[in-house]
């Protein structure tokens, strides 16, 4: 049985903006676009072997931080993780406007 958290100090060039990104050991997604890409099961065991792109589909507040809603365009898992302190907040803005628009659309 795998731990529920395992950290891993890992660098990486983001596949969805090209953009490279120096791990923390925490670092699920890419802090310019705030995509991910699937290839855990529990948090740093990199024991999925899925590796599809995710994508940031929502965000929420919860206990006095921001989380980001991802969803695999692979094979359609959604997982949540706590915002970074370099992530863009310009897109996080975007994703929260977006989820604002559908739901006005839909009254």
């Amino acid at each position: 049985m795998s731990k529920k958290f395992q950290k891993k100090q890992e660098d990486f060039v983001c596949q969805q903006c090209g953009r490279k990104v120096i791990g923390n050991g925490y670092t699920n997604h890419c802090p310019s676009c705030l995509w991910s890409k699937h290839v855990d099961i529990n948090p740093g065991d990199r024991s999925n072997s899925c590796g599809g792109m995710m994508k940031p589909i929502d965000a929420y507040w919860k206990k006095q931080t921001w989380r980001i809603v991802h969803q695999c365009q692979k094979c359609g898992t959604v997982k949540e993780v706590n915002t970074a302190f370099n992530d863009s907040w310009p897109k996080l803005e975007e994703i929260i406007k977006r989820k604002l628009n559908l739901k006005q659309k839909t009254f």
